[in-house]
């Protein structure tokens, strides 16, 4: 019947970015600094929430899984621990897909959309609930790719440092997404030298740190995860500072990139885009100068 009506996510791309990354990394922060970076270019994004743990937002939530159900609710009546019923939530989510169904339809057919993500390492590796996200989410027509925040704190140790690239490694394999990894916080290093040596490093360079702080019986082991790395292209990372809008830029082209996000945009009209105030688009608060999330 062409006088049917048609669901938002039929016949047509919507483009989303999935924000992960361990508990503490940054990642609400990423999403009101992106938000308040694209508004300042006439750029309308929405931002919602996955995350049942969250507490408070800094940017506006066009959706809350915490409408749906939250961390706190489950723990009390489920007698869970903060793991077990952070995997419960999200498997119900999966469970009521409609509901996050219903919240993105009502966003409009062609936007794009910021989901910030739990931290539990759990969802990236052995538990198959976010991948199951990640389907629904295609099958609704959206493109997606994957933002992996990591602390730049990381790279003070180069065993820290190999401990969380191989969990951004479970997060790319698990989701199988289009990935772009992060190294938030650059602002709060205290010399810039440490991580320009991390950014230029290959594979031979990590394996040398590594080797100098393990014993001889590790280095083939050493040598073995380093390759991992450098065949997946995994020590590669782009830097965050919020005082810096090349860095910004930066990583936002590389997500649009990988979205081929400029392909199917349509153009809109200034007007149509009334609500956003250029002059405010900095009003955001995402980053404080020294308060993350």
């Amino acid at each position: 019947d062409a006088d049917a009506e048609v669901p938002a996510g039929d016949g047509m791309v919507r483009c989303g970015t999935l924000v992960i990354g361990p508990a503490g990394s940054g990642k609400s922060t990423y999403c009101n600094l992106m938000r308040s970076h694209c508004e300042t270019q006439r750029r309308r994004v929405h931002v919602v929430n996955l995350d049942p743990a969250a507490e408070h937002f800094e940017y506006p939530v066009a959706a809350d899984i915490r409408d749906l159900i939250s961390l706190e609710d489950v723990m009390s009546e489920m007698k869970l621990g903060p793991n077990g019923g952070l995997i419960f939530c999200m498997e119900y989510l999966v469970d009521n897909i409609d509901w996050l169904e219903a919240e993105l339809d009502d966003l409009g057919g062609d936007e794009y959309v910021l989901f910030d993500c739990p931290g539990q390492i759990e969802l990236y590796s052995h538990v198959p609930a976010m991948a199951a996200v990640v389907a629904e989410l295609q099958r609704l027509s959206f493109r997606l790719v994957s933002v992996y925040l990591l602390d730049s704190h990381f790279i003070a140790d180069a065993p820290k440092f190999v401990s969380g690239v191989l969990c951004c490694l479970s997060a790319m394999t698990s989701l199988e997404l289009p990935h772009v990894n992060v190294l938030s916080k650059c602002d709060l290093l205290p010399s810039r030298r440490a991580l320009d040596d991390f950014l230029e490093a290959d594979a031979t360079i990590l394996r040398r740190r590594l080797d100098s702080g393990t014993r001889p019986a590790f280095y083939r082991l050493n040598s073995s995860i380093c390759e991992l790395l450098e065949d997946w292209s995994m020590v590669q990372f782009l830097p965050l500072d919020p005082r810096e809008t090349d860095s910004i830029d930066e990583i936002l082209a590389q997500v649009d990139h990988a979205l081929q996000y400029h392909d199917d945009v349509e153009p809109r009209d200034p007007d149509d885009d009334a609500d956003v105030d250029p002059e405010d688009g900095d009003d955001g608060g995402g980053y404080d100068g020294e308060h993350y999330e």
